[in-house]
């Protein structure tokens, strides 16, 4: 049923039939990985609370965004200094930013409740996702002027940084550029004028190595916020391999770098 569903949500996004018994591109290599690895340092990693902790140890607790709390149910009438950002320990686009000094509680309760029924990754088959604990945790919006900073999305091969996919007004207008990690663009032009790369961006690329050693493929997130570079989380199937890439020929590219470095 799984590789069923695999396939037909592949089908459906990518208007083609997937690989997955020699597969080439980066998006079948995301679909075989659901499928087929039970790597179980991936679950550790992917946890938005556990891999702060390994992060520290890695690279330094600098790098590491406060946890103001974390549970498994929200306070009633929460106390904490704003502006903050709630957000599931387990799924992937379950954020709130809460800029607001007196936010609407129940409201907020009612929204984060489904992300604890929801039975996350299941229907795209991400594996990992149903062995994190469910619960939340709460860090300070570490964004400027209420806006929330650029997520710089580095792909990493076999411990060695390839890509930078820059992740552009996420919250209203999101959109993404990819880099190569000379900053060259690599993506189709927009009409987006190319931002500067990020003054830490040595620093991201080596960080992001380090925590990619031992994976043949891992995307390990970042922010820079007033020139300090911050972790933000790992990913093992970025867009659930669901997303198109422009032009389509990076899907290959990114294909072979991933089976370079020793594929799954």
């Amino acid at each position: 049923m799984a590789r069923l569903r695999v396939r037909l949500c592949y089908l459906f996004r990518h208007q083609k039939h997937v690989n997955l018994d020699s597969p080439t591109l980066f998006n079948e290599l995301v679909q075989r990985r659901k499928l087929q690895n039970r790597d179980g340092r991936m679950v550790t990693l992917a946890d938005k609370v556990a891999v702060k902790a390994h992060v520290a140890d890695a690279l330094g607790s600098d790098w590491v965004i406060p946890t103001i709390w974390h549970g498994t149910k929200l306070p009633e009438q929460p106390d904490w200094p704003g502006p903050f950002v709630i957000k599931s320990r387990h799924g992937s686009n379950q954020n709130i930013y809460v800029r607001d000094h007196d936010p609407d509680w129940r409201l907020l309760h009612k929204r984060i409740t489904k992300w604890g029924r929801q039975p996350y990754g299941k229907w795209l088959d991400e594996w990992l996702y149903a062995h994190i604990p469910r619960g939340i945790l709460v860090e300070p919006f570490i964004g400027q002027e209420g806006l929330l900073p650029v997520d710089y999305k580095i792909f990493v091969f076999g411990g060695s940084a390839k890509y930078v996919q820059v992740h552009l007004e996420r919250e209203n207008a999101h959109r993404w550029i990819v880099f190569d990690r000379d900053w060259n663009r690599v993506s189709a032009p927009t009409s987006d004028i190319d931002p500067e790369p990020p003054k830490a961006l040595a620093r991201i690329l080596d960080a992001a190595e380090t925590l990619g050693r031992g994976f043949d493929f891992v995307r390990a997130d970042f922010y820079e916020v007033m020139g300090k570079p911050l972790f933000g989380e790992l990913t093992f199937y970025p867009g659930s391999g669901l997303d198109k890439f422009n032009p389509i020929s990076l899907d290959a590219e990114f294909g072979r770098h991933w089976l370079d470095a020793g594929g799954l």
